[in-house]
C-alpha cells in the first residue's frame, strides 16, 4: 500500500494536475448521483403527481435519451471550443437542472428538466476523458482514471444510502436539492481548469458537421427507444402492442444508421471520421467497452429481479446486497490503475471479463441454493472484475488514438458505454420475456418465483457468452504505436473518397 500511495503522489505532483482530477472526479460524482440513484425516487414521484409508474418512468427515459445522444456532440464541441469550457458548462447545466426539477409542480416539467440534466451529463461525459488524456501521458492514465471512476462509485453509494432516507421521511424533492451544494462545489473546483481553457484549444480551426450530428442524435434516440417498453399493454416483446412498436422502431433505426453512414462518407469533414476505426486496436477496445457495460447494466437489471421476484425479498434487501458490491469501486480502481501503469499486463482486461463471467455463472447456479447473505460472496468475482476493468479500459481506449484525436476517443468511449447499457437492458428484458410464461402476473408469488429464477439463470448465462467473446477480443489488443499509425493514415484515402 505505501508503494501505491507513492506512485499516486507522482500523478498529482502539480497543482494543475490536482485541479483537473478534482474537477473531473466531482463531475463524475455529480453525473452518477443524478442517474442510477434517481430511479429510487420514481414510486414517490409517481404518488406525488397522482400518476402511475409507466408515466413516471419518462423521468429516467428522457434523461438517458438526451445523455446517450449528445455525448459525442459534446466531445466534438470540446475539440472546437476547448474541453474544459464545455465540461464547465455541463456542470452548470446539470446543477441548474436539479434545482428546476426540485421546484417543478407538474410531471411534464420534471421530465423536461431531467432532459436538461441529461444534456449537462452528456457534456461532462464527452469531455472529462479528453481532459485527462490532455493532462496525463499514456503511462500515467491508468492511475489518473482511477479518480473519476471512484468518484462515480461514490455518487452511487451516496445516492443509495441517503436518498432512501429522504424518500422515507422527507420528500423526493430533497433528492434533487442535494445535488445543488455538490454541484456548486464541482463548479467551484472546475473554475481553475476553465480559466486555462486556452491551453486546450486546437492549433488549427475545427468545423462541426451539424447535419451529421443531427442524424447521429436521431439514430441514437431511435435505438434507445427501440429497446424500451414505451408502448401500451404489457412490458414484453411478444404482445401485439409490443410487436407493432418494436419492429418498426428497429427498422427505423437501421434506416437512419444507413443514412448516417452514407452521408458521413461523402462529407469532407464528417462528424464521425470513419478512418479512426481503421486503427483496429481502437475499434477492438470499443467493442470490449460495449461488452463490459452490457454486463454491467445487465447485472444491475437482473439482480433486483432475482432478489425481489425470484427469492421473494423486499427492495431493501437489494440495497443491502448491492452496497458491498458498489463499495469496491471506491478503492479498487486505485489498485487497478497502479497495476496498469506499472506493469501494463496484456491480459488484465481479459482476466477481468472472465472474472465477471465467473460471477454470473456462480449466481445463476447457486443464488437459489445458498443462504441469502452469501450472495455478496457470489458477487465478488463481478465486483473485482468490474472495478478493475473500468479503470484499465478507459485508459486503454484513450491511448488507442493519437492525442490530437482525444475528443473523438472520449466521445466514442462514452457513446459505446451508453450503447452497452442500452443493449444490456434490452437483452436482459428480451430473455426474461421469452422465458417467463405469459400468465405469470396472475400467479401467486410463491408459484412465480421458480420461473423468475429460471429467467434470471438464462439471461445471466447469455451475458456470460457475450463476456467470454469480449474477453477473447480484449486479448488481441495492443498499445497504440504512433509510427505505424502515421504510416497507416498516409496510405489511407481521405474520408470524402471512401
Amino acid at each position: 500500500m505505501p508503494g501505491i500511495i507513492a506512485n499516486y503522489k507522482e500523478v498529482v505532483n502539480t497543482p494543475q494536475r490536482r485541479q483537473v482530477l478534482t474537477a473531473i472526479t466531482g463531475g463524475q460524482l455529480l453525473v452518477q448521483l443524478s442517474s442510477l440513484p434517481v430511479t429510487l425516487a420514481l414510486p414517490s414521484m409517481a404518488r406525488s403527481f397522482g400518476t402511475d409508474l409507466e408515466d413516471a418512468a419518462w423521468i429516467v427515459i428522457l434523461n438517458l435519451l438526451v445523455l446517450g445522444s449528445t455525448v459525442l456532440l459534446g466531445a466534438r464541441m470540446g475539440d472546437k471550443f476547448g474541453h474544459p469550457k464545455i465540461f464547465f458548462f455541463g456542470t452548470i447545466i446539470i446543477t441548474l437542472g436539479a434545482v428546476l426539477v426540485a421546484s417543478s409542480q407538474t410531471l411534464m416539467w420534471v421530465v423536461v428538466f431531467r432532459g436538461v440534466q441529461g444534456l449537462g451529463a452528456g457534456l461532462i461525459h464527452g469531455n472529462g476523458n479528453a481532459m485527462l488524456a490532455f493532462a496525463f501521458p499514456q503511462e500515467e492514465r491508468g492511475r489518473a482514471y482511477a479518480f473519476p471512476i471512484s468518484g462515480s462509485r461514490m455518487g452511487t453509494l451516496i445516492g443509495i444510502a441517503i436518498f432512501g432516507i429522504f424518500l422515507e421521511w422527507v420528500s423526493w424533492r430533497l433528492v434533487f436539492l442535494t445535488m445543488l451544494p455538490i454541484g456548486l462545489l464541482v463548479i467551484w473546483a472546475t473554475l481553475p481548469v476553465f480559466r486555462r481553457n486556452v491551453e486546450a484549444l486546437p492549433k488549427t480551426p475545427i468545423s462541426i458537421d451539424f447535419v451529421g450530428a443531427g442524424l447521429l442524435i436521431a439514430t441514437a434516440v431511435v435505438f434507445l427507444l427501440s429497446g424500451m417498453h414505451v408502448h401500451g399493454g404489457e412490458e414484453t416483446f411478444r404482445s401485439s402492442d409490443a410487436l407493432n412498436y418494436h419492429l418498426p422502431m428497429h427498422a427505423l433505426f437501421l434506416a437512419l444508421l444507413v443514412t448516417f453512414i452514407f452521408v458521413e462518407r461523402r462529407i469532407a469533414q464528417p462528424f464521425v471520421d470513419f478512418r479512426h476505426f481503421r486503427h483496429k486496436y481502437f475499434s477492438l477496445s470499443l467493442v470490449s467497452n460495449v461488452a463490459f457495460h452490457l454486463s454491467m447494466l445487465a447485472t444491475m437489471v437482473l439482480i433486483p429481479i432475482m432478489i425481489e421476484n425470484g427469492l421473494g425479498r423486499s427492495p431493501i434487501y437489494v440495497t443491502a446486497i448491492l452496497i458491498p458490491h458498489q463499495s469496491f469501486g471506491i478503492w479498487l480502481p486505485a489498485i487497478a490503475g497502479n497495476i496498469h501503469d506499472k506493469y501494463s499486463p496484456k491480459l488484465l482486461r481479459t482476466f477481468c471479463m472472465l472474472s465477471i463471467a465467473v460471477g454470473l455463472i456462480l449466481l445463476a447456479l447457486f443464488a437459489a441454493k445458498v443462504n441469502f447473505w452469501m450472495l455478496p460472496l457470489l458477487l465478488l468475482p463481478i465486483s473485482f472484475g468490474t472495478n478493475i476493468f473500468n479503470t484499465v479500459n478507459n485508459a486503454t481506449v484513450m491511448s488507442a488514438l493519437p492525442t490530437e484525436h482525444r475528443g473523438f476517443a472520449s466521445g466514442m468511449l462514452e457513446t459505446t458505454r451508453d450503447l452497452g447499457h442500452a443493449t444490456g437492458a434490452t437483452i436482459s428484458s428480451i430473455i426474461m420475456a421469452m422465458v417467463l410464461p405469459a400468465g405469470i402476473a396472475l400467479m401467486v408469488a410463491s408459484e412465480a418465483q421458480h420461473f423468475y429464477m429460471k429467467g434470471f439463470q438464462t439471461a445471466a448465462l447469455a451475458v456470460v457468452g457475450i463476456m467470454i467473446t469480449g474477453a477473447v477480443i480484449a486479448a488481441f489488443h495492443r498499445s497504440f504505436d504512433q509510427a505505424s499509425a502515421s504510416r497507416q493514415d498516409q496510405a489511407s484515402p481521405a474520408a470524402a473518397d471512401d
